[in-house]
């Protein structure tokens, strides 16, 4: 009798058990439904609608004519695509180290203990949450022929001129408003990496008589590898979708010196009307992407 009561109690445990991990996960599926329903309508579904129609041609009356590959044999031997890839790829590996290297040195900054810190680090995320058209406006100006980096410039005895009006000059100017605009959130990716390594390991390392060079070379980098990581794939793409900077301060120019493949996708689409050419870009971009994740992934994130 005992032992039958027993595994009817068990047994009824059980149960509870169970309806309370169902009715855990079903709480959990209705809080993480209003975004996956926001990211199935608003990303997953246009980026299916757009890989389709770059076999496409779509007239302003919304007519859609199959064209299966035209649009990226196209691609192939169209000049201005292959000059907006080399523009990106410039761009992009101007951007990335610059943006990395000082989220990295703004980390390092405030992973302090010091009185109001927070406060810093709020002031330095500011330009995430900063609209990137006003920050556009203000580097436009910062940068054009009446800014201050011209007068800085002369007073260093190089005539510049317009940053944004050189061919040489437009593409470090674009990857600084980048920094500026990016550096807040990879800067709390890694902070939160380094709050999370053990004080022990400087510990031993100040017992090895170890510098402030070499603990970070030795101790905070090699932890830090996961995050760098992170934070490599988060620029690269971004680099690669860059897009209000051009829009609001160059246009693409000058001579399409800074006409990169996301404003490329939008001059195509928007203001030549070639939907599906530009879609064909897109999938072009999505593909580099792609394969250039992969590559990251082998040579640096394999141990992660």
């Amino acid at each position: 009798m005992g032992s039958a009561m027993k595994d009817e109690i068990h047994a009824t445990g059980r149960k509870r058990t169970s309806w309370w991990r169902s009715s855990a996960a079903l709480f959990g599926y209705v809080f993480v439904a209003p975004y996956a329903v926001l990211f199935l309508v608003f990303r997953i579904i246009p980026a299916i609608y757009g890989a389709l129609l770059s076999f496409a041609e779509v007239n302003l009356a919304g007519r859609v004519k199959l064209v299966g590959l035209a649009n990226f044999e196209r691609l192939l031997s169209d000049p201005i695509f292959m000059k907006s890839l080399r523009v990106t790829l410039v761009y992009t590996i101007i951007t990335v180290p610059m943006v990395i290297c000082f989220s990295i040195l703004m980390a390092l900054l405030i992973n302090r203990s010091l009185r109001g810190i927070s406060i810093y680090r709020a002031v330095f995320f500011l330009p995430v949450v900063t609209s990137p058209v006003i920050s556009g406006v203000v580097f436009k100006w910062l940068f054009g022929s009446d800014g201050p980096m011209v007068s800085v410039s002369s007073l260093l005895g190089l005539s510049t001129g317009s940053w944004l009006g050189s061919s040489t000059l437009v593409l470090p100017a674009l990857a600084l408003v980048q920094t500026w605009t990016r550096f807040g959130f990879d800067m709390l990716i890694l902070l939160a990496a380094m709050l999370a390594i053990p004080q022990e390991y400087y510990e031993a390392a100040m017992v090895d008589r170890a510098g402030v060079w070499q603990r970070f070379r030795h101790v905070t980098l090699p932890l830090l590898r996961p995050a760098l990581f992170f934070v490599l794939v988060l620029e690269t793409v971004g680099s690669f979708q860059v897009l209000d900077s051009v829009l609001v301060m160059t246009g693409g120019g000058p001579v399409r010196g800074s006409y990169t493949l996301s404003f490329m996708i939008y001059d195509q689409a928007f203001n030549y009307t070639e939907f599906g050419y530009g879609s064909a870009v897109g999938v072009v971009v999505l593909v580099i992407i792609l394969v250039l994740t992969v590559i990251q992934n082998k040579v640096l994130g394999r141990a992660e």
